[in-house]
C-alpha cells in the first residue's frame, strides 16, 4: 500500500483553525499544522514504512490516527483506491487549478430557501440592521453631463424596457415556433468562419471567447404546442431539437430549480451547460472560467430579450440543484457542467403583477 498527497488540495484559516480541504470531493478537516508537513512528505507515492521511518520522533500510534484521518477525508490518495469520476476529470483543469476548481465545486448544490413571509421578514430585518446599499455610484462634487434619456418608441427599446422575470404563466402552450425562433437567435450557429489550419469556429449572436462557444442548450420541455413533453438537446448547427427522454411535469421543473413553485407551470426551461474542455484548448489560466459565466450571462440576457420580443413570459436562475439536473442530462459535472437556467412561458390574462416577487414590492417608473 502506498499513499500520495491529492492534487486538489487548499488550505487557509478559518478564525484560529487551520483547515484542509479537497475542493473536488467537498471534505475539509480542522486541523494542526503539522498535517501539512505530512501532506508535503506524501508529494509522490510513498509507503506506511517510509512515513514512519521519516517522522520517528512521534509515536507510531498517533502517526497511524494520521495518516487514518488523512485518507478518510480524501486528502492522502491511497495506491489501491480509483480515482472517482470527478478526481479523474479535474485532472484535465490542472492548468486553471486550484483557483477555478476550488470555486467551480464549492459553489455547487447549495442550498436554497424558497421565498416565503418568514424569508422577507428575515430581510426587513436585515434592511433594519444594515441598511441596503445604494443602488448606483454617485460624485457629489464632480462636474455634470446632462444627457436626454433615451427615446422608447422604436422596436428594440420597447423591446429592452419590458423585459421582466416573470413569476406567472397562462395554461396556453407555448408555439414551437417560437421555441424555434428563440432557440436559433440564442444558441443557433449563424455562420462559420474557417481560420487555416486551424479549423472552422461559429458566428452566433452573442459574444464568446476565442468564438470557442462552450455553453450547450437543454431544454426541459413541458407544455409546447406540436412538441411532446420530455428533454431535448438543441443542435446549433442543425438547428435541430435531440430527443433525449421523454416526459417532463411542473414537479420535475420545481425539484430541479431548488423548490420556486412559481416557475412550475412554465412551458419549458432551457438549462445551460459548459463544455469547458473548449475555453480550456485556447486558454490554460483560471481567469478563463470567468469567461464561461460571463457567455452564459450573455446568451440568457439574448434569451430573455428574444423571448420578450416574441410575446413570451421569460425569467432566469441560478438557485437550481446542480448535481440531480446533471443526472437527469448525463453530464459528469466536470468536463461538462450546468452554470444556468431560463425559461419561459406563455403570458397571463392580468400581467399586473405577474413578474413581481411574492413580496408585495411597488414599482415606481420614470416618467
Amino acid at each position: 500500500m502506498k499513499y500520495r498527497r491529492s492534487p486538489f488540495l487548499v488550505s487557509y484559516w478559518s478564525g484560529k483553525q487551520l483547515v484542509i480541504e479537497n475542493f473536488v470531493t467537498g471534505q475539509r478537516i480542522g486541523t494542526a499544522p503539522l498535517a501539512i508537513t505530512i501532506l508535503n512528505f506524501f508529494d509522490g507515492w510513498r509507503s506506511l514504512s517510509e512515513f514512519l521511518s521519516h517522522f520517528q520522533e512521534y509515536q507510531a500510534a498517533s502517526l497511524h490516527e494520521s495518516l487514518d484521518l488523512l485518507v478518510k477525508h480524501f486528502l492522502l490518495e491511497r495506491s489501491d483506491r480509483r480515482p472517482s469520476p470527478n478526481e479523474r476529470g479535474m485532472l484535465s483543469w490542472a492548468p486553471w487549478n486550484p483557483a477555478a476548481g476550488f470555486f467551480h465545486f464549492s459553489t455547487k448544490d447549495v442550498e436554497f430557501e424558497v421565498e416565503s413571509h418568514r424569508s422577507f421578514a428575515f430581510l426587513q430585518r436585515l434592511a433594519r440592521i444594515h441598511p441596503k446599499p445604494p443602488p448606483v455610484k454617485r460624485y457629489p462634487r464632480a462636474k455634470k453631463v446632462r444627457l436626454d434619456w433615451p427615446k422608447a418608441g422604436s422596436g428594440f427599446p420597447r423591446v429592452l424596457l419590458a423585459r421582466r422575470t416573470w413569476r406567472k404563466f397562462s395554461k396556453q402552450p407555448a408555439d414551437l415556433a417560437a421555441l424555434g425562433t428563440l432557440l436559433g437567435l440564442t444558441w443557433g450557429v449563424q455562420g462559420w468562419v474557417e481560420i487555416p489550419r486551424v479549423g472552422s469556429v461559429a458566428i452566433k449572436t452573442s459574444p464568446s471567447g476565442g468564438s470557442l462557444h462552450p455553453i450547450e442548450a437543454y431544454v426541459l420541455v413541458r407544455n409546447v404546442r406540436g412538441l411532446p413533453p420530455g428533454l431535448y438537446h438543441y443542435d446549433g448547427a442543425a438547428h435541430r431539437l435531440d430527443v433525449l427522454r421523454r416526459g417532463a411535469n411542473s414537479r420535475q421543473v420545481v425539484k430541479h430549480l431548488a423548490g420556486q413553485w412559481w416557475f412550475g407551470d412554465a412551458s419549458f426551461v432551457v438549462f445551460m451547460t459548459a463544455v469547458f474542455g473548449r475555453t480550456q484548448w485556447k486558454y490554460d489560466y483560471p481567469r478563463a472560467y470567468r469567461a464561461v459565466l460571463m457567455e452564459a450571462g450573455h446568451l440568457c440576457q439574448t434569451f430573455c430579450l428574444t423571448a420578450t420580443w416574441l410575446g413570451l413570459a421569460p425569467f432566469c436562475t441560478i438557485a437550481f440543484n446542480d448535481s440531480s439536473i446533471e443526472r437527469m442530462l448525463g453530464v459528469d459535472g466536470v468536463s461538462e457542467s450546468v452554470l444556468y437556467a431560463a425559461g419561459a412561458g406563455t403570458r397571463p390574462s392580468d400581467e399586473t403583477q405577474a413578474h413581481l416577487g411574492t413580496m408585495g414590492a411597488r414599482v415606481r417608473w420614470r416618467r
